[in-house]
């Protein structure tokens, strides 16, 4: 048990800012610490700990895996502290940055679109918004919510359901005048389909034959790596894409892209889900407010906020 004396917070607060300016003497500066002050807490932290935390060279800094297990822990604490400070003083009104990925489909369609009501409603709350279809390590990337698409594996993260949307295999008008559309499953063959070329990606599509399940290879030759990439090339006539409705339906909707083989469709779902580190029931107020705002305003089954018009 460590003893009394030991300001842990303090040791936390000096070696995330070590780590964030990348040295002993910026650090120092921001902390109005000398930079000798600044070595020998580092130097009673890693005695403590029994660790070496910090490689350093003539050129730049670098963690040891212990350093970056305790770096994370240290900023979660480092937030925990300041949102109590905050939220005592504040009486629980949300403030501070709010770090939110999404993937690209959803935060175009939904999340951008609606930020501005968010904010609106929290002046106290600055967003830090990053889209992307990489799925990040919400620690490792230091997000407070994280939007995901398709079945949740097992983790400590919590998740809310925003809502759930079908699939369906579509193609421009243009591209089905220029090859007939597909009548059945084994006419897959003789189309260009549009896949996806990230690793958490099943590279077949499912379909429903005589009551029974079955998967069959996609292959193409075009793949990306994210949802709108997918969806662009589909519109532009490149050729089939399998894709979620609540990503699509506007277009379907619009004439811009047509469903094909839904008698064949098995009629599966994506869910999506607002996802966050539960801090032991402790969510800070800036997080419990936007997932809560999500919850009550995302519509998948409606069009999306903002409908795109069709591309040139």
């Amino acid at each position: 048990m460590p003893r009394p004396d030991i300001n842990r917070s303090g040791e936390m607060e000096v070696f995330a800012r070590v780590v964030e300016l990348g040295g002993f003497s910026p650090a120092a500066r921001s902390l109005r610490m000398t930079p000798s002050a600044v070595s020998k807490l580092m130097a009673r932290l890693e005695a403590r700990l029994g660790v070496r935390l910090i490689i350093r060279s003539t050129r730049k800094l670098q963690l040891t895996e212990e350093g970056a297990t305790f770096h994370a822990g240290a900023l979660r604490v480092l937030a925990d502290l300041d949102e109590a400070e905050r939220s005592v003083a504040a009486g629980q009104i949300p403030r501070g940055r709010l770090r939110v990925n999404s993937n690209v489909p959803f935060g175009r369609l939904y999340l951008l679109p609606l930020a501005p009501r968010f904010m609106a409603a929290h002046p106290g709350v600055q967003l830090d918004i990053t889209i992307t279809d990489q799925v990040i390590d919400l620690m490792d990337e230091r997000a407070d919510v994280a939007i995901r698409v398709g079945p949740m594996r097992p983790s400590q993260l919590v998740a809310r359901k925003l809502g759930a949307a079908a699939m369906a295999i579509v193609a421009s008008p243009d591209y089905l005048a220029r090859h007939p559309a597909p009548r059945s499953i084994a006419d897959l063959a003789w189309h260009d389909l549009i896949t996806f070329n990230f690793a958490r990606h099943c590279d077949e599509w499912p379909f429903c034959l005589d009551g029974k399940r079955l998967f069959v290879p996609a292959h193409g030759r075009v793949t990306v790596g994210d949802g709108e990439s997918a969806r662009q090339l589909a519109l532009n006539g490149q050729g089939l894409a399998r894709l979620s409705l609540f990503h699509i339906g506007h277009d379907i909707a619009a004439g811009r892209l047509v469903p094909v083989l839904e008698d064949f469709n098995p009629g599966d779902v994506e869910e999506i889900n607002a996802v966050y580190v539960g801090h032991g029931g402790r969510l800070p107020a800036r997080v419990r407010a936007f997932i809560d705002f999500l919850v009550e305003t995302v519509d998948l089954t409606a069009p999306p906020v903002t409908a795109e018009p069709s591309p040139a």
